[in-house]
């Protein structure tokens, strides 16, 4: 029975309208992994979550599968957030890597050369937004609540809403995902005794779209649920195990 290869590479991006960057997003990623070289011995594979969109993205993202054999697309049945999203793309990948990162064009995907190296020591590898081009809101916002993060949950990363992130297979598989959880991945890899480490990369403004977050829902939904992984963190179970063998009998 043939079986298809196994991706070297998961790229999961959730979307909810971003229709104007689609086309061009897709094709800045083809060609950056069309020119790895581990894509020459094995495929990659983006997998796109539509994530309740509205603005004629669910069509768009239909029409790409037709056009490319790389592109995977999910549509959740509402507007359930970027965790949700996430969650749905980290089940339907297959990649032994599953790397992440937001579509709205604020990333560049050759910063991916940044974080590929670094996954051979570090099990997540995630990206740091080295300067930010968001308003002053989006920005003074982030570092309260990056800053709060840190002093209560002591995950030792600058900033954790950079979505620029490759994550070992079993990472993903070991993460236990809740509402709004996508803005402690690095706490909660850590939790599980996995390693994380951080790298700078490039932000640039938004160029279409609208923003889904504000203070509201990046500031205080982010304080709120802090108190939600300190408790995950004095509760987990997090040990490993050895199965007693019994000696072998002598003939």
């Amino acid at each position: 029975m043939n079986t298809l290869p196994i991706p070297w590479i998961s790229v999961v991006i959730p979307i909810k309208d971003e229709r104007e960057n689609i086309p061009l997003l897709v094709s800045q990623l083809i060609k950056f992994f069309d020119s790895r070289p581990e894509s020459e011995t094995a495929p990659f594979e983006l997998v796109l979550v539509d994530d309740g969109s509205n603005d004629g993205s669910e069509t768009l993202l239909d029409e790409l599968v037709l056009q490319y054999a790389v592109v995977r697309v999910v549509h959740l049945d509402d507007n359930h957030g970027q965790t949700a999203a996430f969650d749905a793309g980290f089940r339907q990948a297959n990649g032994e890597l599953i790397a992440t990162m937001d579509g709205d064009l604020q990333y560049d995907p050759n910063d991916f050369t940044k974080l590929l190296p670094l996954v051979n020591q570090f099990d997540l590898v995630c990206g740091r937004r080295a300067a930010r081009h968001d308003n002053l809101v989006k920005r003074w916002s982030s570092t309260i609540a990056n800053r709060v993060r840190n002093w209560v949950i002591h995950d030792g990363i600058s900033d954790t809403g950079c979505s620029l992130k490759i994550f070992r297979r079993a990472v993903v598989e070991r993460m236990p995902l809740f509402k709004n959880m996508h803005r402690f991945f690095p706490a909660v890899a850590l939790m599980y005794g996995f390693t994380v480490t951080e790298v700078p990369v490039q932000h640039f403004p938004r160029a279409h779209g609208m923003s889904k977050y504000g203070v509201g829902n990046r500031l205080f939904v982010g304080l709120y649920d802090l108190f939600a992984v300190r408790w995950m963190q004095k509760r987990c179970l997090n040990y490993t195990m050895r199965e007693s063998k019994l000696p072998q009998s002598d003939k």
